[in-house]
């Protein structure tokens, strides 16, 4: 089954992360990776860009689309990256998340359609 790993952390604290801090945390991800990939577990993932360039785009039933620059709500953690794996069950899923770098993980199950 396919799970998404939803990364969260303190997109200002990234910003202001020194080059020494920012070189540990992507070695950490380098060596989860490696982890994910021993165990034929991980199927993507990506780092996405701070909240500020993102926008929301909402349909109404007439076709109008109204356009919202983000960032949307006022929080410190904002979804900073994501895994795609694959894992027997949730509780694999589960321990695979637990072995993230990243303190926030949440862990959603991926629907699949078929045809």
């Amino acid at each position: 089954m396919k799970y998404a790993l939803l990364l969260y952390g303190d997109a200002e604290a990234w910003a202001q992360a020194t080059p020494e801090q920012r070189e540990r945390s992507l070695a950490a991800h380098q060596e989860y990776i490696e982890m994910l990939v021993k165990r034929d577990a991980i199927l993507g993932g990506e780092e996405l860009a701070v909240p500020g360039p993102a926008l929301k785009l909402s349909k109404g039933e007439d076709g109008s689309v109204l356009r919202t620059d983000g960032p949307f709500a006022e929080t410190i953690e904002h979804l900073g990256g994501f895994y795609v794996i694959e894992a027997a069950d949730l509780d694999e899923a589960i321990e695979l998340a637990k072995a993230c770098p990243e303190p926030i993980v949440e862990v959603r199950p991926v629907v699949e359609h078929t045809g």
